[in-house]
């Protein structure tokens, strides 16, 4: 069975750090880009950041940039989404994504192969 496990999330106060971390079962990342996506109640989902299968692009959404860093380490099978320096409008749920064409996008979800169920971001004081 494919699947995309994300964990890390949680509640904290603004101005705090988190780290995301997506791991795969049933299949290899390393051949994947990878997406992370978010929503929040009454939005709709936009993407937030992606890397490259090599790990050597990525990009981020205006909203996140010097703030957030997206890593892999493909030995572990794992992606990462460091978040920094958290405001409330980050608040949503994150989900990662995993798009087998290796390149990933964070303008367009549908070229992604498979998605995890999601892990709840509060960040409130």
């Amino acid at each position: 069975q494919l699947q995309l496990v994300e964990s890390g999330g949680g509640l904290v106060q603004p101005g705090g750090s988190l780290r995301l971390s997506c791991a795969a079962s049933g299949f290899t990342l390393d051949s994947y880009a990878i997406g992370w996506f978010r929503q929040a109640p009454g939005k709709e989902r936009e993407g937030v950041s992606c890397i490259s299968s090599s790990g050597g692009r990525t990009n981020y959404a205006d909203s996140v940039k010097g703030r957030f860093t997206v890593s892999r380490d493909n030995a572990k099978n794992t992606v990462y989404l460091q978040m920094n320096s958290l405001k409330p409008e980050d608040t949503a749920v994150y989900y990662c994504a995993a798009d087998g064409s290796g390149i990933g996008t964070i303008v367009a979800d549908t070229t992604y192969d498979y998605w995890g169920q999601g892990t709840q971001v509060t960040v409130s004081s």
